[in-house]
């Protein structure tokens, strides 16, 4: 089968299509042929050498990916053989390639009417923003919700599940125009440029001086920094990622003067045995509203396995809205 594979870290070059022996499912693994293999900013990571933990480091070489959409080919012992041919999206190890494994455990079967491109948006993205809201943010009836990123893979989907769990204001921010009228169409209900130094006054007249009760940032830097400050009393700054690559350093006064928590997130520590019935409950219900037309795909770039190092190069550079795909 052909894959793309890593056998050190560094440049986009270093992603190289081969072929490799196909995967025999074990024991409770199902095999999918892979439809779409979800990009994200980790795997970018992963192929520079960055990582959060040791024990997250690639052993070399590697397939990159987490996450796939497709259709169930084959199963291990112990699992159902009613599995096959069922269409399925799933965590994965070494996604980038046209077979991949994955738990059985950690698979969903996508409902009729729910395209297999469409329904990548379940699993990283839209298990993320649902824990960011939920979870660690503890959105309430009537808050106020403030999306850093807004048309980025997480921000997309947490605009609009932002308004479905209830939220009474969404506040949405992204660096271009296009992106901004993304944020509004997706359901934000105020927009701001969060490139313009102004951006935290802009927040302030927008919610009547008051802030928000949730920020979901993951840039990190001065905007994580800034996000502080337009807090309400007892507001959470939840923090998922460092795109700029630049930690916000927090003094325990900073939080202590109005309340403010700051409470961290990684879908990898998430994503463990014992969490797997609570992580496809998740992605069952992002399908299912999927399937109602309540929740959106925002899907703008889809490459082929041959070029996953022009994805990461548009990832890198911050050139992509909404979902990256490899399609097989």
């Amino acid at each position: 089968m052909k894959a793309v594979r890593i056998h050190e870290t560094g440049g986009p070059a270093v992603l190289q299509v081969e072929d490799v022996e196909q995967p025999v499912p074990p024991a409770g693994h199902v095999l999918i042929r892979v439809a779409a293999a979800g990009v994200n900013y980790t795997d970018v990571m992963a192929r520079q050498g960055i990582y959060l933990s040791r024990e997250a480091a690639l052993e070399l070489p590697a397939i990159l990916g987490t996450e796939v959409a497709g259709v169930v080919v084959a199963v291990g012992d112990g699992v159902p053989e009613s599995a096959t041919g069922r269409r399925v999206v799933g965590f994965v190890r070494s996604g980038y390639a046209e077979y991949a494994v994955a738990p059985h455990a950690l698979v969903a079967e996508v409902p009729e009417g729910v395209d297999l491109v469409d329904a990548t948006t379940c699993l990283v993205q839209g298990v993320t923003a649902w824990h960011l809201l939920q979870q660690c943010g503890r959105l309430e009836p009537g808050q106020t919700v403030l999306i850093h990123a807004a048309a980025g893979g997480v921000g997309s989907v947490a605009v609009q599940l932002a308004r479905i769990l209830g939220a009474g204001r969404v506040v949405a921010t992204a660096g271009t125009a296009d992106k901004r009228k993304l944020a509004e169409e997706l359901g934000a209900d105020l927009v701001v440029d969060y490139t313009r130094p102004e951006w935290p006054d802009e927040i302030a007249t927008g919610t009547g001086g008051r802030g928000v009760d949730i920020v979901l940032d993951a840039v990190g830097g001065e905007v994580a920094e800034r996000s502080l400050g337009c807090l309400a009393p007892f507001g959470r700054l939840v923090v998922y990622g460092v795109s700029s690559k630049q930690i916000a350093p927090f003094a325990g006064s900073q939080l202590m003067l109005h309340n403010h928590t700051v409470v961290g997130y990684w879908l990898t520590g998430w994503l463990t045995d014992r969490s797997a019935p609570e992580t496809t409950r998740i992605v069952d219900r992002l399908l299912d509203l999927h399937r109602e037309g309540r929740l959106r795909a925002v899907i703008r770039h889809a490459y082929s396995l041959a070029d996953a190092a022009q994805a990461h190069r548009q990832i890198a550079a911050r050139g992509t809205t909404g979902k990256v795909v490899l399609t097989t």
